[in-house]
């Protein structure tokens, strides 16, 4: 069996692992170029878009973070990208979900590989938690 040693370090508070190149670690399990590419355009995306967030690894999946709490995560599925800004992140924008025909549960909508990503939409959501979760201090939030 081979063992992949790889790189990594503690953010400031210790609190998580961050990795400098698992990103593309995980772009590389996705074994369809065109789904890798578009996966890899909407990580591109947020890093433009939001430089002021953090790249983490936690529970095997991609996700952004700002002053150590949860922003939004990603993964693949076979047959989509699942996109997760938690159940408060959802609600505002469900209508806007059933418009872009994505569909969705409480804690996560998703992609369809075939669907036209809706980066607007992912900028309001972003948005949405960066400002809704200003004063958190946990990774996150109270709902119910």
């Amino acid at each position: 069996m081979l063992i992949k040693i790889i790189p990594l370090y503690l953010n400031q508070e210790n609190k998580g692992v961050k990795e400098v190149g698992y990103f593309n670690d995980y772009l590389n399990t996705i074994e369809q170029p065109d789904h890798r590419k578009k996966m890899e355009a909407i990580f591109n995306w947020v890093d433009t878009t939001f430089p002021e967030l953090d790249k983490v690894i936690k529970w095997n999946q991609p996700m952004y973070t700002h002053h150590d709490t949860y922003i939004i995560g990603f993964s693949k599925a076979k047959a989509h990208i699942s996109v997760n800004p938690e159940a408060a992140g959802m609600k505002p924008f469900i209508q806007r979900f059933e418009a872009d025909g994505y569909t969705y549960t409480e804690n996560l909508f998703r992609i369809k590989w075939t669907d036209e990503v809706d980066y607007l939409l992912l900028k309001e959501i972003i948005e949405f938690n960066l400002q809704d979760k200003a004063e958190t201090t946990t990774f996150w939030r109270n709902y119910k």
